[in-house]
């Protein structure tokens, strides 16, 4: 396939000789200006699109250009090699939107997959900024409940699970002509996948090309699982001095707290970056750093501390202009984050980063179906990525608060992939749904655990989504149209059945959006308490939420801006960005329940019968996540294994001091406090009425199996006979994954 390139002047947008043949004739850019249109929207170039040009043309990838589009003319799959500052996630994506458009997106536009959101995002406006286009129209984002793209749209980033999820609506993606996975090196679940079923779809569309973008450290993986592709290897160099702190490990935060201040003192100018363990010590961080730059000499300058959750992807540097926007008196960032934050951080500010070697990661047991906190050493790849955070302007420095030795020995070369130790329920739903498209042999780049891959397929059995012969039911069909985990998206097929769907949307929202309750400055945990009260429900924390929620729409409905509801939310210590969220995702959800024609009750909150249908349709997605108090005094045994845990202080059962003997609950991980989370009363004859019989007669012998078979023969008295003939004899075997 040949590239038709233009032989007008906008052939400087194709190779860097012709964009370099300008850069000394100032009176013809301007020239240019007045002339060249814009092929992407065909109106003329602005001032800033000459400006942003010359800042990618000081990129390091910029010198790969020519070599980059030769290769994606003559190869069907482009690996792309170089670190978080070399442009890569930027340009690669505009660079294959130039041979879409040379070849008149006969094959569709391009897609750049991301892993965050927040990434997402922000690369969406930059490159729309560097196009010179608006977002939204010819550049745009598709994240989890929220797309900013039109039919249109000719380059859109998305976050890796929104395309795959795209694959069960349109499983060779034909409205795409090149697919860029970036951030390859982070091996998310979704990004594996994409990695699979890419194969197939490849062989299958033979004008589709596939960019891979990774850190230098996965290229010699990738290189074998695709055999023998380009590889397109982008160098940066910079200055780095690196220290080690060998004892410094044991009282990490003293240490950490200790070289801010040190830092701030020294007066050298430039923000610091933290990688801590855990997001609880982000928070501890956080509050002593607060306090005690309250009191330092105002001559250094300020100190601001920047709070970045990975997982709630609440802050990220902006990749512009950061320098000239400071105020004139000092400012030195300082921001605390955790794993996974290498790569939500852009800034050519950061002089310092102070890195602990350890994190603290979630591993889930499919034996108890439960999450481990485990401290584990750092892999050595993620090690150098937190290296490439310094600024690439000037020199920086790093400072490891462990030895050079504990870097060889204990750090493993590479980050695990989430799919070795991540629970794949959903995973699996996803492959069964697109083996219905001839996609579901996927061969992938770590073979997930065998254990790990039965637990899901139990479970998915168990929750009705899998027929006799280990296919999708209908039901398991309905429930993957959801972008939820598979027992909440049971739930709401349930709550169909027991006419409480408006309740149960509303509680989907809440646990699937970031947590609603604000982070709690230090001496406001009475004050806040007492303002949460207001929302406590008897019945449980789920029915608390939907207190919670109503209270909020009905503030944002009776308000006459948003500044109102703003600051309703912050008398009450109320995130509201996330209330926010949890009203997008209700309505998306709300819109699925539409477009699919299920039942639609009206809603009857409050009701006697509304809340035993609410722990019904809970009860039919979150069987399998049941607690006994075994001695009256909040001390809950988990019904599949012999796991202790207690509920949540801000549980409204931990408020009231009024512990129920049988929960639900929607959250639990074994760590520090091993706590239940949202936590809610059921009955145990309401269990056993709703209960599986084959899921029950496999749990271990235990006390509280022994009082719920009591209840069982209370209900309806049945032999040993009837038991097992409920029970299918063949379920493992026909839990056969394909």
């Amino acid at each position: 396939m040949a590239l038709d390139c233009p032989k007008s002047s906008s052939e400087k947008r194709y190779f860097p000789e012709s964009l370099d043949s300008s850069d000394g004739d100032e009176e013809g850019i301007l020239a240019c200006e007045d002339l060249e249109l814009n092929p992407f929207d065909g109106l003329p170039y602005s001032s800033r699109y000459y400006k942003l040009l010359k800042e990618r043309e000081d990129l390091p990838i910029w010198k790969e250009k020519y070599s980059f589009m030769e290769n994606l003319l003559q190869s069907q799959v482009v690996i792309v090699s170089g670190d978080a500052t070399c442009g890569k996630s930027s340009q690669v994506p505009q660079w294959c939107a130039e041979y879409c458009l040379s070849i008149h997106y006969q094959h569709g536009g391009v897609v750049c997959t991301q892993v965050h959101k927040q990434t997402a995002v922000q690369l969406a406006l930059r490159v729309a900024d560097e196009m010179d286009v608006n977002i939204g129209h010819e550049v745009g984002y598709v994240i989890p409940f929220e797309n900013c793209c039109t039919s249109e749209t000719i380059l859109r980033y998305c976050t890796d699970d929104m395309l795959q999820r795209e694959m069960m609506s349109n499983p060779f993606l034909g409205s795409y002509g090149v697919i860029i996975l970036d951030d390859v090196q982070e091996r998310s679940i979704a990004t594996d996948v994409l990695l699979g079923l890419l194969k197939d779809v490849l062989l299958a569309r033979p004008e589709l090309k596939l960019i891979i973008n990774s850190s230098p450290h996965l290229i010699s993986t990738l290189s074998s699982y695709y055999g023998n592709v380009p590889l397109i290897e982008v160098t940066s160099k910079r200055p780095v001095e690196v220290v080690y702190l060998s004892g410094a490990q044991k009282e990490a935060l003293e240490a950490v707290l200790r070289l801010i201040f040190e830092i701030h003192h020294s007066g050298e100018e430039g923000d610091i970056v933290v990688f801590l363990a855990c997001e609880q010590d982000i928070e501890k961080a956080y509050e002593i750093v607060c306090q005690e730059g309250a009191n330092l000499n105002p001559d250094l300058g300020e100190l601001v501390v920047v709070p970045l959750y990975p997982k709630e992807k609440c802050a990220l540097f902006k990749p512009n202009d950061e320098a000239e926007k400071r105020c004139q008196v000092y400012q030195r960032r300082v921001v605390l984050t955790a794993s996974s934050g290498e790569s939500l951080i852009w800034s050519n500010t950061v002089r310092f980063v102070i890195d602990v070697g350890v994190e603290r990661r979630k591993v889930y047991s499919p034996r108890i179906r439960a999450d481990s906190l485990v401290l584990q050493p750092i892999s050595q790849s993620q090690a150098e990525m937190r290296k490439q955070v310094l600024g690439s302007s000037s020199s920086g420095k790093l400072f490891c608060l462990y030895s050079e030795e504990f870097a060889s020995k204990d750090m493993r070369p590479l980050k695990p992939a989430e799919m070795q130790h991540a629970n794949l329920t959903s995973m699996v739903l996803f492959m069964k749904r697109v083996d219905i498209a001839g996609l579901g042999h996927c061969d992938f780049m770590n073979r997930p655990a065998p254990e790990s891959l039965m637990q899901a397929l139990e479970d998915l059995d168990y929750l009705a989504a899998l027929d006799n012969d280990g296919n999708l039911s209908e039901f398991g069909i309905i429930m993957s149209e959801f972008p939820l985990d598979p027992q909440l998206s049971k739930s709401i097929l349930a709550s169909c059945e027991f006419d409480c769907v408006d309740e149960m949307l509303t509680i989907a929202a809440m646990v699937t959006a970031p947590n609603c309750f604000s982070h709690l400055p230090s001496g406001a945990e009475a004050e806040a308490l007492t303002c949460w009260k207001t929302f406590l429900h008897p019945e449980g924390d789920h029915f608390t939420l939907v207190n919670l929620y109503k209270a909020f729409q009905d503030v944002t409905l009776n308000s006459t801006s948003e500044h109102c509801v703003e600051k309703w939310c912050h008398d009450y210590f109320l995130n509201c960005s996330a209330l926010r969220m949890a009203d997008v995702i209700r309505a998306e959800l709300l819109e699925i329940i539409k477009r699919i024609e299920l039942p639609y009750a009206e809603p009857a909150f409050g009701s006697k019968e509304n809340t035993l249908n609410i722990k019904k349709a809970l009860l039919s997605g979150y069987f399998m996540q049941i607690a006994r108090d075994v001695d009256g005094s909040g001390n809950y045994l988990m019904l599949t294994h012999k796991q202790v845990a207690q509920l949540h202080p801000l549980s409204c059962y931990s408020v009231t001091k009024k512990m129920p003997e049988w929960v639900l609950f929607h959250k639990f991980s074994i760590s520090e406090n091993n706590y239940i989370r949202i936590a809610s009363e059921i009955s145990p004859e309401l269990f056993m009425q709703l209960v599986p019989q084959y899921y029950f007669s496999n749990l271990p012998p235990s006390e509280s199996k022994d009082i719920l078979q009591q209840v069982m023969a209370q209900l309806s008295p049945i032999t040993d006979q009837t038991t097992s003939e409920t029970c299918p004899e063949t379920t493992e075997q026909r839990c056969a994954i394909q």
